[in-house]
């Protein structure tokens, strides 16, 4: 089998690695052709994932035709504000029999779309596929014991990838709401944000458990609203993403959080990293999303107000505690009201 990988920063690299450890032909299509040159001499990403030899069965290519022309199955991996480009991309080199699969964790600006729903849009007869949760690339190029869902409209298509990506370090399970496991793996990267703020002020455990408690809250909540199924942010692509990117160094969200926490503007960040810090877009998305459907999210209003309001972190810090007094858990106060004196 051939199976193309659409993007050479970290994940679609790490992602190029394991399938060619399964020993399927990959076709990675890299945009920068002095990285193609790095790559083919030296056979490491040293940009985006040095210390991680790939394997001789990974083409390197800067053709979008020739990458996608005979593959099986489309991995795009690329960061989600550039999904739509990149579908565009391989518009006219696809055909309705491949797959694509995503990997983009994000929604889109301009219209408030998933990323499937992205990808459909520009090809309508394609199966889409997306994998997401708490993975960062790091690890799953290294053979560290990871776990990701799979998701599409269609059990099959689902399934299906499942077969073709299960590896002994990596271990792929199924999940019918495409809606729910694309919008936690978005919107966990908002609530990571704020665990790097809490950082960066110099807060403790007591800060950050309960910012990830209360963040799962509003992402499910905001997932129902939309059709999401609640059960599904209590798995890999809701507390488990949120987990593993609210605490590890390894998360581009915490580390720039951290910096707003100690007091660097949104400019010094971006312009400090060559990576994407996808929780920012998400934050402008899930925003407006949330009051389009008139859903309650306090900390991604938080979020949302210190990087486009300039609000200072402790006055969010502020806003967030000194909130009217609430049940915990609506749902349980409203079956217990009666009973509770």
């Amino acid at each position: 089998m051939i199976i193309s990988v659409i993007g050479a920063g970290s994940w679609g690299t790490a992602m190029a690695s394991l399938l060619s450890k399964k020993g399927y032909q990959v076709k990675l299509w890299v945009r920068r052709k002095e990285l193609i040159t790095q790559l083919n001499e030296t056979r490491v990403n040293n940009i985006y994932l040095p210390e991680v030899i790939l394997g001789e069965n990974i083409t390197f290519s800067s053709d979008i035709e020739y990458c996608c022309k005979a593959a099986e199955i489309i991995v795009i991996a690329t960061p989600s504000h550039t999904v739509r480009e990149t579908a565009e991309k391989i518009k006219k080199f696809v055909n309705k029999d491949q797959f694509i699969v995503n990997l983009a964790k994000g929604i889109e600006n301009e219209t408030l779309l998933r990323m499937s729903q992205v990808i459909q849009e520009v090809l309508p007869d394609n199966r889409v596929v997306t994998m997401s949760g708490p993975c960062h690339a790091e690890e799953v190029a290294r053979d560290i014991p990871t776990a990701i869902v799979s998701t599409a409209k269609e059990r099959a298509s689902a399934e299906y990838i499942q077969d073709v990506f299960m590896a002994p370090s990596f271990r792929v399970y199924t999940n019918p709401d495409i809606i729910g496991v694309e919008l936690g793996g978005a919107l966990k990267n908002i609530i990571a944000l704020g665990a790097g703020v809490t950082d960066g002020l110099g807060y403790g455990d007591n800060t950050k458990a309960a910012l990830m408690s209360r963040g799962i809250v509003e992402m499910a909540r905001l997932g129902e609203a939309l059709g999401a199924n609640k059960l599904t942010f209590g798995g890999l692509s809701g507390i488990g993403d949120l987990i593993v990117t609210c605490t590890s160094m390894h998360s581009r969200n915490r580390k720039a959080g951290i910096a707003l926490g100690q007091g660097k503007s949104l400019h010094e960040i971006l312009e400090g990293t060559s990576m994407v810090v996808e929780g920012i877009r998400t934050a402008k998305s899930a925003y407006f999303l949330a009051k389009k459907q008139g859903v309650e999210m306090p900390i991604t209003q938080e979020i949302y107000d210190l990087l486009y309001n300039g609000t200072h972190v402790k006055e969010s810090v502020i806003n967030l505690m000194m909130r009217s007094k609430t049940h915990e858990i609506e749902d349980i106060a409203a079956i217990n009201n009666s009973e509770w004196i």
